[in-house]
């Protein structure tokens, strides 16, 4: 080994190391650029053999474009000049491919200092580059990507909470720009209570503890305003654990949290309407059955008070009697007031003289400890409504206020005009409205009292003191009358009760009606009048005051049988009930209409309302009816028939 080594020149072992490099691509070069050396890595990289290379221009491995611009003759003479020169660039290879190359050209010089050539040495960076490439194509879309979000505020934060970067979407929801925020602490963003609490603090220390913080909470944007934020703060770690920072996601849900409060606000009045629809239609029945029974108790008093003999403490009796059932008819008109089912008399109502007309009334009624005063604007437009009702309904909320003021207060009545547009927080349909307002100083209600106010039989007085039935008095009057009944109130506070009614647009005033019959009048001649109603106590007392006042009664308990009736025998005048079973008083109607259109009908009903097609045209008797309605309702209805004849 030691002969064959000494045997080797210098020459030749630094031959068999250039030929042992192939990743490298190592040559000679004339001063003048001719290739005069060419190793193995030259051969693989170039695709040219050593007798193929050799005295070619290193000028053949550039691209047309790099010859044509004199880019190889520039790299021998910055060489020449400075010693070296490196440059990275496309290449081309024997079969025309082309790579991307690291070249570095070393000038050599002889002891004299005179130039004798160049050392080339070129290395394929394509992959390196590729890579590169790639990294630097996913870091500009990463950018673009980051960039281009504006629907959340992507930046991150130093350890110690500084904001290093900054995209477009933090500066849409926060109002800096990147110059403004950059280097400053991410806490400015909270509100000063958050801050005075420690919470940007407490933020980073759980993230740093366990790798992530996520809350909703309020921010505040530059110009001070405060927006819901929902954030997330990620701890970023290198390989070794180490804490590099922050990356910190913020999106403005206010709009959604607001969606989502009137989305449980819609529900919830969903649900109320639901309950309170239930409750109507529940007391509308029973006010309807109690109609019934206060019909035959006070036709049947009304009777047996005409019969009996003269005795003063029998008349007396009678009389509690009679005044208890219309004490019971007065509160199954309240009734049929919330459920919406109550006869109004609908007309151009002047709120602001009709509450102050009410002053003295109130005054006597709530006792000198209580203060009244009426606080109206001028021009207040007339209002929609009955305005007997109305006063009613003014009244019981004054009484309530009383109630609410043991001690005495001030009562102040007031009203203005609103115009709803179709908000989401309306509490009507868009038009104009007049909201009466009667507001007390009394010790007002708390949240669970004030969600059931309205309802019926709900009350918070001592037993026989309230029915709990004036609240629902006027929620019902204002529902019926196309507006609503707000309550505001809290405890300590007092209490604020609106009761909204549409504006009369252009209603015409509604003419005053013709003087009613008198009781005598009514008995001018006997009739045959058929009664007909499903509740044998009704029918029966229909039938004793018609025979008392002088008419031949045939009766019926339903409408079928009405109808074989009249096929039977003629008839004067019909009295039909209108909730019955199988046939309604309507239907029934409808058929008597057909079949004897001269015969005039009466419908007997508790009800303000009537089903869809039902002959609302009917003169109606109202229930519970005494003997003298009944003559009064027979008079009209003959009248008009005789005077259509």
């Amino acid at each position: 080994m030691d002969r064959l080594e000494a045997s080797l020149s210098e020459e030749g072992r630094l031959r068999l190391l250039l030929d042992a490099i192939t990743d490298y691509a190592i040559y000679m070069l004339a001063p003048d650029g001719r290739i005069t050396s060419w190793n193995a890595g030259a051969q693989r990289l170039k695709g040219y053999t050593e007798a193929e290379a050799l005295g070619r221009s290193f000028a053949d491995f550039y691209t047309p474009e790099d010859r044509a611009a004199g880019l190889p003759e520039r790299a021998l003479a910055a060489a020449a000049a400075t010693g070296r020169y490196e440059s990275e660039g496309w290449r081309v290879r024997k079969d025309g491919t082309q790579f991307w190359a690291n070249a570095v050209v070393d000038a050599v010089l002889a002891s004299d200092g005179q130039l004798v050539g160049f050392a080339k040495v070129t290395r394929d960076l394509t992959e390196r580059r590729a890579a590169q490439q790639a990294l630097g194509d996913s870091e500009e879309q990463f950018r673009r990507l980051v960039n281009g979000v504006t629907d959340y505020a992507l930046y991150m934060l130093s350890p110690e909470g500084l904001v290093t970067n900054w995209n477009p979407g933090a500066e849409r929801i926060k109002g800096y720009t990147h110059d403004e925020i950059v280097g400053h602490s991410f806490s400015q963003f909270y509100t000063p209570e958050d801050r005075a609490a420690g919470a940007p603090q407490q933020a980073l220390e759980i993230a740093r503890r366990e790798g992530r913080f996520e809350k909703e909470a309020w921010r505040v944007r530059k110009d001070g305003t405060r927006f819901l934020a929902h954030v997330v703060i990620d701890a970023i770690r290198d390989e070794r654990g180490e804490l590099l920072g922050f990356a910190k996601i913020t999106r403005d849900v206010t709009e959604r949290a607001k969606a989502q409060d009137q989305l449980e606000r819609t529900r919830e009045q969903l649900f109320q309407a639901q309950k309170l629809e239930a409750i109507g239609q529940l007391t509308g029945g029973i006010a309807h059955d109690f109609n019934n029974l206060l019909t035959a108790i006070l036709g049947s008093l009304e009777l047996a008070k005409k019969r009996l003999p003269p005795d003063r403490q029998l008349e007396k009796l009678i009389g509690n009697a009679v005044d208890g059932a219309k004490r019971g008819a007065a509160l199954t008109s309240r009734l049929l007031s919330y459920a919406r089912r109550q006869d109004l008399n609908m007309g151009p109502t002047e709120v602001d003289k009709l509450a102050i007309n009410l002053t003295e009334l109130l005054q006597r009624t709530l006792g000198s400890q209580v203060s009244i005063r009426s606080e109206f604007p001028p021009g207040l437009p007339p209002v929609l409504t009955d305005p007997l009702q109305l006063e009613t309904a003014i009244v019981n909320l004054a009484v309530n206020a009383r109630d609410a003021m043991p001690n005495g207060g001030t009562l102040i009545m007031s009203a203005r005009e609103e115009t709803l547009s179709g908000r989401e927080d309306d509490v009507l349909p868009p038009g104009r409205y007049v909201r009466l307002l009667v507001v007390d100083s009394g010790e007002g209600m708390d949240a669970e009292t004030l969600a059931k106010a309205t309802e019926p039989f709900f009350t918070t007085k001592g037993v026989g003191k309230g029915t709990g039935l004036g609240l629902s008095m006027v929620h019902g009057l204002a529902e019926q009358s196309g507006g609503r009944l707000t309550l505001e109130s809290k405890c300590g506070e007092g209490t604020t009760a609106s009761i909204w009614l549409p504006v009369a647009e252009d209603a015409a005033v509604v003419p005053a009606p013709a003087a009613e019959p008198t009781y005598d009048e009514a008995a001018e001649r006997p009739l045959v009048v058929l009664a007909v109603d499903d509740d044998a106590l009704v029918l029966m007392n229909t039938q004793a005051m018609l025979e008392d006042m002088g008419h031949r009664v045939i009766d019926a308990v339903s409408g079928r049988e009405a109808i074989e009736k009249l096929e039977q025998e003629a008839v004067d005048l019909v009295i039909t009930d209108q909730s019955m079973p199988q046939m309604s008083g309507s239907e029934l109607a409808k058929v008597i209409a057909e079949r004897w259109p001269d015969v005039p009908i009466v419908l007997a009903t508790g009800y303000a309302d009537l089903p869809p097609g039902a002959a609302n045209h009917l003169p109606r008797l109202p229930k519970p009816f005494s003997q003298a309605d009944l003559a009064r309702i027979l008079a009209r209805s003959v009248r008009a028939t005789t005077t259509a004849h």
